[in-house]
């Protein structure tokens, strides 16, 4: 699965914050396997005219796959996206996107020269007026539909081969709750079998530059629709924490008064819809989530399986496992000795960095402590905490 993830990660990393342009999903772009769209700034494919991009053969990484994914020519995420697109847009210089049409993270102006640095700051330093504006935008994102990006409801078999598109409207917070899932999800092999054993965002070296794309492209797409361009997500800095600070109504959701396991009626977030949680009803029909509700925000923090997490992280496990001097060793996955990247992941033991996939530390003691929706991969990005969460690790 490494060699498969992190060569993935590497053709990818800039594609895989958008997956599917609104203006290429439709017939004539996938039957042609062209994604060039112009630029609304010169109307030329990829801003050709004003140098910002051509149309070009996609790259792809010629590493061989790693055993752990024994398969080929089954799974659309393989060299992403030649299953679906092989010439895309390729940006010069500090411009980005589908398009051409962005600046690169980091640069800003007419022609991306101009450097922009942005800072994220700790929610509980946020003034009252700042932390009521994140939380307008985050249920602004969740009900405001992507002018951008669609979703695929099947895979490119059942498209197909590009003659009958499959593709659907999503709001702008669903659509990286779908990336999240889609990245995750397991893989289709026809009949009832499906392949687990697989994750192009986890469990492996690609775990943090991955997430920190997903990150980027959160926040630049909460820019866009806001107009505020100074906009930064948050984090939440639960070092020594001894309970989920942010779960109360002032911030992410209190606890339901008579349902431990629901959100209170006072908070936003409790008439939010979650989506992608049901893998193995997609499984089982060979599907695609389709991003329809499936019930509220699940979260019953600290009531977790203690023999699994038995306390949330401390200072002392982020210093050790910043004091790593390996990014990633031995088998890169889950079961790596001394990796910062396992260690901070989760499956290494945030005292010894020794692999222990039964215990869950740092990243993934959060992800389990929430106990609810957070604790599912395929859909924890549905409770905001999320990004909170994920903007600390990053």
């Amino acid at each position: 699965m490494l060699l498969f993830a992190l060569g993935f990660l590497l053709v990818i990393l800039q594609p895989c914050t958008g997956q599917f342009p609104r203006v290429c999903a439709n017939l004539q772009s996938l039957l042609s396997k062209e994604c060039c769209p112009p630029w609304d700034g010169d109307g030329s494919p990829c801003g050709e005219l004003s140098s910002r991009g051509s149309c070009q053969n996609i790259l792809l990484s010629q590493a061989p796959l790693g055993p752990q994914f024994p398969f080929s020519g089954v799974d659309d995420r393989e060299d992403w996206p030649s299953v679906f697109y092989n010439r895309t847009c390729r940006c010069e210089g500090n411009f980005m996107g589908f398009d051409c049409g962005e600046c690169k993270f980091g640069f800003s102006g007419l022609n991306c020269t101009e450097r922009q640095v942005r800072t994220r700051r700790n929610i509980f330093q946020l003034t009252t007026s700042e932390k009521n504006k994140f939380l307008a935008y985050l249920n602004l994102a969740k009900n405001l539909p992507s002018q951008d990006y669609v979703i695929a409801t099947g895979t490119y078999n059942q498209m197909n081969n590009g003659s009958n598109p499959m593709f659907r409207d999503i709001s702008v917070y669903d659509l990286f709750v779908w990336m999240h899932y889609y990245a995750s999800r397991d893989t289709l092999l026809g009949g009832s079998n499906v392949w687990r054993d697989i994750d192009f965002a986890h469990e492996a070296p690609g775990f943090l530059p991955w997430h920190r794309a997903f990150l980027l492209m959160w926040e630049r797409q909460i820019q866009k629709i806001t107009g505020d361009e100074n906009f930064t997500i948050p984090y939440w800095d639960w070092r020594d924490a001894e309970d989920c600070g942010v779960c109360n109504d002032e911030y992410m959701g209190g606890r339901h008064p008579t349902n431990p396991n629901l959100l209170s009626p006072a908070s936003i977030f409790s008439s939010w819809q979650v989506i992608c949680t049901r893998s193995e009803e997609y499984n089982s029909q060979q599907a695609l989530c389709s991003a329809t509700g499936e019930g509220p925000i699940r979260r019953n923090p600290g009531n977790n399986d203690k023999s699994r997490t038995p306390r949330l992280p401390s200072s002392a496990d982020v210093e050790f496992c910043l004091s790593l001097t390996q990014y990633e060793s031995g088998t890169m996955d889950k079961t790596a000795n001394y990796s910062f990247r396992n260690t901070l992941e989760g499956f290494a033991d945030p005292q010894t960095a020794i692999s222990n996939p039964a215990q869950s530390g740092l990243h993934n003691a959060l992800h389990i402590y929430m106990n609810g929706s957070m604790s599912q991969v395929q859909g924890s990005a549905n409770d905001p905490i999320f990004v909170l969460h994920h903007a600390f690790v990053d």
